[in-house]
């Protein structure tokens, strides 16, 4: 099959799902069976049963398929698609060591953009509408402008975070040619936001407090990995509270290794944290919070964080966070003599996380996250006649959490434009997004060699203070991220 041989609207043509499985994701959760979905241009402008539509209308069969909103990747480090699996078997401290001691230098803009190229693909592939470019390898302008080039001429609605692991965030972030380039290009566009990205060491004398005042002269909220064993705890937590820059739109990516007050914290000044299960399982950031998370009703997201290790679509990520947050409840259970009987945490919860937690998390809840008339059109359709898997759709929402997968995303809105239609992707830029890639892997495996790219795999780690903290910018360092305390048990809630 190929775009010129498929069925496809015109330009300004109405589009209608019919007789689909409808997961509104609205406020109350409605869902609707034999439910349709018109769209007209960009918006959402009827979602019912037996919709009446414009004479002329193009017509979905959504029959045996799930409707739902388009979901959203709150923290996604894009440019590292380029290397997609390299790291399987890393640690932690094994991504330290090769993207922040030893060799992320070696990436040039091209790689940058190649790598954000190929991402902005495998999330519409996998119904991923909206994606937060966690872009922390920008050394130079010349990288930022690759990242975000690449944004713009792929399908998708992203939120540009740009970051340096390899400078100070006090110093990149000031940086006139740096604040320039936010500026400039800073659009307030509805396809496009800005975040700013960068971690809090705990430093006592607090000297990520420049970029925080840069974030707030730029008005761009900021996401940072907090609560990671090894590099970020709770004084980092601490410091930002103490000097007023915890407000409602930072996103706390991991919050694994936190004390009570940090989560308080982020409670209390309305904060969200972006979970990554796979990561967190893997990596060893901490075990995934999100047990704890509801305990203080602390809003919630679901992200990728890096395809240089784990898999690339939100399926895998509340399959994940499903499965981490019941196996702890019954092992905290089983250590007292008891069991757990019914599950706190439902498909439901994990699906709303991917879709309307993430839009809730970055401020665009008014624009997408759910499907209700008058938002923007980003909608997926879950839908696979082919496959053995997608029937019987007995309760789906533990369908789209546990049973489907990308190769069952049938059709991407995003804006109202189809973007994949039919199980494939429209995009005919595959292709030359496969070969700027394999000119990226090429040209690392040359810069470093074989037998470094070879043992690169499963680094050794280098006698240095990547252990205490993973930032080489700075000469503070600190064993107080190996001492994260367990939050106190709390009985879990969920609404």
């Amino acid at each position: 099959m190929t775009q010129e041989t498929t069925p496809l609207p015109r330009d300004g043509q109405p589009i209608v799902f019919r007789n689909g499985t409808v997961l509104t994701m609205n406020g109350r959760r409605d869902v609707l069976h034999k439910g349709d979905v018109l769209v007209s241009r960009d918006t959402i402008d009827a979602v019912g049963t037996a919709l009446e539509v414009p004479e002329g209308t193009f017509e979905i069969d959504a029959d045996g398929g799930i409707l739902m909103p388009g979901m959203i990747d709150t923290h996604r480090h894009m440019w590292q698609t380029a290397m997609r699996g390299y790291g399987a078997d890393w640690t932690l401290t094994q991504y330290f060591v090769w993207y922040y001691l030893e060799y992320g230098k070696h990436f040039r803009p091209q790689d940058i953009y190649a790598g954000n190229a190929l991402s902005a693909m495998d999330a519409i592939d996998a119904g991923v509408t909206t994606t937060v470019d966690w872009s922390h390898g920008l050394r130079t302008i010349e990288h930022a402008e690759a990242a975000l080039d690449a944004l713009r001429a792929s399908t998708g609605r992203f939120v540009f975070a740009p970051g340096n692991i390899f400078g100070a965030p006090w110093e990149w972030a000031s940086n006139p040619e740096f604040t320039r380039f936010i500026r400039d290009n800073n659009t307030e566009s509805e396809m496009l936001r800005f975040q700013l990205a960068f971690d809090v060491t705990g430093d006592p004398e607090f000297p990520e407090r420049g970029a925080f005042e840069t974030a707030r002269e730029l008005g761009l909220p900021v996401t940072t990995h907090a609560g990671v064993w090894g590099a970020t705890n709770d004084d980092g937590i601490r410091l930002m509270y103490e000097n007023g820059f915890m407000t409602p739109e930072t996103v706390y990516v991991h919050a694994a290794t936190l004390n009570n007050d940090s989560y308080q914290r982020i409670a209390a000044t309305g904060g969200s944290v972006s979970l990554s299960t796979e990561s967190e399982q893997s990596c060893g950031q901490g075990y995934p919070p999100s047990w704890v998370l509801r305990t203080h009703a602390i809003p919630m997201s679901l992200s990728v964080d890096t395809s240089v290790w784990f898999s690339s679509d939100l399926f895998s990520a509340m399959r994940a966070t499903l499965g981490a947050d019941r196996a702890w409840e019954h092992i905290k259970a089983h250590e007292k003599g008891d069991t757990i009987t019914h599950s706190h945490l439902r498909a439901e919860h994990v699906v709303e996380w991917s879709t309307l937690g993430g839009a809730k998390a970055l401020g665009i809840d008014d624009l997408v996250g759910s499907l209700e008339p008058g938002k923007k059109a980003d909608v997926v359709l879950v839908k696979n006649d082919t496959s053995p898997t997608m029937f019987p759709i007995m309760n789906p929402y533990g369908h789209i959490a546990l049973q489907a997968g990308r190769a069952d995303v049938h059709t991407v809105l995003v804006n109202g434009a189809i973007a994949k239609f039919q199980n494939e992707l429209l995009d005919s830029e595959v292709a030359r997004a496969k070969a700027d890639v394999e000119q990226t892997v090429d040209y690392l495996r040359s810069t470093l060699g074989d037998d470094v790219w070879e043992s690169g795999m499963n680094p050794e780690i280098p006698e240095t203070k990547v252990l205490d903290n993973p930032y080489m910018y700075t000469d503070y360092r600190s064993d107080a991220t190996h001492r994260g305390a367990e939050p106190e048990d709390a009985e879990p809630a969920v609404s």
